[in-house]
């Protein structure tokens, strides 16, 4: 017990990479991603001394883990904790159950992640919309985008608010219906419920669909579902919300903007949105820009929202990279 304490569980990884030896570590490091290279290597290099007590417990510690892991993959949930406590004790194969328990959750549906979304809309296009939701909670949100965008329209608002309702799901039920779409149930990590979706995720997913997809979906769920609306609304970015960046957010922006793409967004949008952006740019540019909308004739409605879209693209990468700060809600307000 004392070396949890003295040690985090990246030090622990760390002593276990040494007591590999450096040629087997440098197998284990073929797996491992490169943020996870970087973290275990910098603890190696610091972890010049550890006791022998510390390093057995950290063997020990690491093998009943392994040994969980090969029961539970061999045998299920109930057969790993029937063997686990008798090898180790209820307290002690519990908690290896929980600590893997994490990452066993996330294999149910392990198929749908790695499909083609094509097969993927094929396959829940007939489905019930709960059943699509509890799917599309599982998936990369790129691929839920897509799909979602290809359903009816009625049913795209149904599997919206079925995925932002969805607190938690049993696994009988994931067991269930991951059988149904003909793929094998397996490796739950205990009987207690999976979390998946919630209205975050929801927003992930309308942020990624079509501009033409994501007005129909807000303007349904203003009519049938105000608050759910707005919730979803606090957690994205629309290209309507650049006139809620502050002055240095928009110069950033459009500094990274191809100014075609600039011109055709504009060209069918509020005067409000086009006073923001005009206001931050140079009056060379506003004038060239300006000339482009009065030039651009019989744009298509597609168009101007792919132009959108790519500006929204760039706007999110730019607060994910740190260059500028997108405020949701008051609490978010730039002081």
């Amino acid at each position: 017990m004392a070396t949890k304490q003295k040690l985090t569980p990246t030090q622990r990884a760390a002593s276990i990479m040494i007591t590999l030896g450096s040629e087997r570590a440098s197998k284990v490091y073929k797996y491992l991603k490169e943020d996870e290279i970087e973290q275990l290597s910098i603890e190696i290099a610091k972890l010049d001394r550890i006791t022998p007590e510390e390093m057995q417990g950290n063997i020990e510690d690491f093998y009943g883990l392994c040994v969980t892991q090969k029961v539970i993959n061999e045998g299920g949930v109930l057969y790993a904790r029937d063997i686990l406590e008798k090898a180790f004790g209820p307290e002690q194969a519990s908690s290896y159950m929980e600590r893997l328990s994490k990452s066993l959750q996330t294999r149910a549906f392990e198929f749908v992640r790695k499909a083609d979304y094509r097969s993927l809309q094929m396959m829940l296009q007939p489905e019930h919309p709960q059943t699509i939701a509890l799917v599309l909670s599982y998936a990369r949100s790129e691929q839920a985008a897509q799909i979602i965008g290809e359903l009816p329209r009625e049913k795209q608002i149904d599997v919206i608010e079925r995925i932002a309702n969805i607190d938690s799901v049993s696994p009988e039920m994931i067991r269930i219906v991951e059988e149904t779409m003909g793929k094998r149930f397996a490796n739950i990590a205990s009987a207690e419920q999976v979390e998946v979706g919630g209205v975050p995720y929801v927003a992930e997913i309308v942020n990624r669909v079509d501009r033409a997809t994501e007005k129909y979906i807000f303007e349904r769920l203003d009519e049938r579902n105000p608050s759910l609306s707005e919730e979803i609304h606090k957690l994205m970015f629309v290209f309507e919300d650049v006139t809620k960046l502050d002055d240095f957010a928009i110069q950033r922006f459009i500094r990274d903007v191809d100014t075609k793409d600039l011109a055709v967004a504009l060209k069918a949008t509020t005067e409000e949105v086009k006073e923001c952006i005009f206001r931050n740019m140079s009056a060379r540019m506003r004038e060239t820009i300006q000339q482009d909308i009065q030039y651009l004739n019989n744009v298509r409605m597609r168009d101007v929202e792919e132009a959108q879209q790519k500006i929204v693209e760039t706007i999110t990468r730019l607060e994910a990279e740190g260059q500028l700060v997108i405020a949701r809600g008051e609490e978010d307000a730039i002081v």
